[in-house]
């Protein structure tokens, strides 16, 4: 995180650690920033022309690519949630104070994939802090290289 930062209060926060983290790892990101109720993905219940929420703040959401392999974007929402997709395979509901410890885990190595035999699936795992582990069940068809090469 920045500089011991553990929660990351806003939208912006956490882009900015993204984008510390892009620089540690030596990947290029891209950022793209939603701001306003009629702008962001889960708003949809917002009226034509209307940007703020009914506390009167804006909602901020950003969508973040890095480059490099594995692909990885992050869909950061207003609700202190994120939605990460590597190579295809969604984690949706991380929350937004897990986002770049879960990003380190994948750039660092230490994420992978677990296979089982029957019934036959795959699993991303990746290990969080606190001795927590994200885990999410693969298609057969989204398995790429990236993926294959990391199953245990």
């Amino acid at each position: 995180m920045i500089s011991g930062m553990d929660h990351l209060p806003t939208t912006e926060a956490a882009v900015a650690a993204l984008r510390a983290l892009a620089e540690t790892y030596e990947r290029e990101i891209e950022v793209t920033h939603d701001i306003g109720a009629d702008r962001t993905s889960r708003r949809t219940a917002a009226g034509v022309g209307v940007t703020t929420d009914p506390d009167g703040s804006l909602p901020h959401e950003a969508y973040v690519e890095f480059g490099g392999l594995p692909r990885v974007s992050v869909r950061l929402y207003p609700e202190d949630d994120a939605l990460i997709d590597i190579e295809g395979v969604e984690c949706p509901d991380i929350p937004r104070d897990d986002v770049p410890a879960f990003l380190r885990s994948v750039f660092g190595g230490l994420a992978y994939v677990r296979a089982r035999r029957f019934p036959p699936g795959y699993f991303l795992m990746v290990p969080l802090p606190g001795d927590r582990t994200h885990k999410e069940l693969i298609p057969m068809i989204v398995l790429t290289p990236w993926l294959s090469a990391r199953v245990r």
